[in-house]
């Protein structure tokens, strides 16, 4: 396998001599993450995420412990338990001020952006409730 920089930098060749199916399989992987990172520095990756509730409102803050930045949900389905979660280096937390109940999660890494809202979805998993009626 051959990564070759081509025109002073400004486009990459990744080339494969008699590759087997698994081993294309992984070459067309390297393209995606080079291109993923070339679009995470010049642009960045932004998602999106709304609270849902029915009736008790979930309130979802942020605070900085040891240099890390925490997002704590509070109130969700009316516990008292406070879920936290700890987000990656380099992912950002905004709560959006036109929108209500909407949080941005933003950096220049899409794995760490991906995992850190998979975490906080995760987190506030329903379980052994039907969701139909209490969300």
């Amino acid at each position: 396998m051959d990564i070759i920089p081509l025109e002073g930098g400004k486009q990459i060749k990744v080339d494969i001599w008699f590759g087997t199916r698994e081993a294309i399989a992984s070459i067309r992987t390297i393209c995606s993450h080079i291109e993923n990172m070339i679009t995470g520095v010049t642009k960045g990756f932004k998602y999106k995420m709304r609270f849902c509730y029915a009736h008790f409102p979930i309130n979802v803050s942020t605070s900085t412990v040891d240099g890390k930045e925490i997002v704590e949900i509070r109130n969700f389905l009316g516990e008292k338990q406070t879920r936290r979660i700890a987000l990656l280096d380099g992912v950002n937390y905004v709560r959006t001020a036109d929108v209500k109940d909407q949080i941005e999660i933003s950096g220049i890494d899409i794995s760490k952006v991906s995992l850190s809202c998979a975490q906080i979805q995760q987190s506030t998993a329903v379980k052994h409730k039907d969701i139909r009626k209490f969300l």
